[in-house]
């Protein structure tokens, strides 16, 4: 007993500091978007049922081991004749419960859920193009003309752990995604090369990138703020190494950002050409 008690301890101080160290989270992340809101509600929902029916099976379990045992002088009921219908009510009773909270609690907030989901074009209010390659995406704005890509920018000597790992290890990026706050996003991906997935947890929305297929969906950030995703389909030897990166900013700070990219998308005018002296023009006549 006295070494169950030394191995149990054991394990509670390992995970403890495991937990210490690498902060794992064991609830969502903070929903900022109607669909992520929306999926945290019918998550919690699944779970307040599903532990209320275990609980109430698992105690009419133990009552039924503790009272209906043969050692307590219990003897089996006989379901025989005009008895087997009570069986039958028992036997289908729990299907009925199941089948009500199956379709009736869960099934209509999930199709809504769904529906909701999938509702991208009604009152979007603009539309942003992400295109996923090996390894990086590539982000377009086709309204506006703007299109840059972004890529992982850790530096090798911390993915080779030569260095110290920084605050957002493999989560960071050259050219972050900027979104203004509060507008409906419709995005469309798609692929050059092999299936990707745009995946940013706080935002409630993933989506694969397949290549020839346009798909979409929505978001619409109702929060400034940086918010980070990665690429969650395996897609090659640099799959960890494609990070999402979102800058959802103030409508003013959106429309200066935009002018200063269609600014540096313009190429700079040639230089004009010297006029000739017309000394020169008549020494080589």
């Amino acid at each position: 007993m006295r070494s169950l008690y030394k191995f149990g301890l054991s394990i509670g101080l390992a995970l403890g500091s495991a937990m210490s160290f690498a902060g794992y989270a064991f609830n969502f992340p903070e929903p900022v978007t109607p669909i992520a809101r929306e999926t945290l509600h019918m998550h919690n929902l699944v779970m307040v049922v599903i532990l209320i029916l275990f609980f109430l099976v698992f105690g009419l379990l133990i009552y039924s081991f503790r009272n209906h045992r043969k050692g307590a002088g219990y003897k089996a009921a006989q379901f025989s004749g005009p008895k087997g219908r009570k069986q039958w009510l028992w036997a289908l009773s729990p299907f009925a419960l199941l089948f009500v909270i199956d379709y009736g609690v869960f099934g209509i907030p999930a199709f809504h859920a769904v529906v909701n989901y999938e509702d991208t074009k009604t009152d979007a209010d603009m539309v942003v193009k992400v295109t996923g390659s090996q390894w990086l995406w590539q982000y377009d704005y086709p309204a506006e003309g703007v299109s840059f890509t972004s890529r992982l920018i850790t530096p090798r000597d911390q993915i080779d752990s030569g260095a110290a790992k920084g605050a957002n290890y493999l989560l960071e990026v050259d050219n972050p995604l900027v979104l203004p706050v509060g507008k409906k996003i419709r995005f469309i991906t798609t692929s050059n090369d092999v299936i990707h997935s745009w995946w940013v947890p706080a935002f409630g929305v993933k989506r694969d990138a397949v290549p020839g297929f346009l798909r979409e969906f929505w978001a619409k950030v109702e929060k400034t703020g940086t918010y980070r995703g990665q690429c969650s389909e395996l897609c090659g030897k640099e799959h960890g190494f494609m990070p999402v990166v979102v800058n959802v900013v103030t409508q003013e700070e959106f429309a200066q950002w935009l002018a200063s990219k269609k600014q540096a998308a313009v190429p700079a005018p040639a230089a004009a050409a010297a006029p000739v002296a017309p000394a020169v023009v008549a020494k080589a006549q």
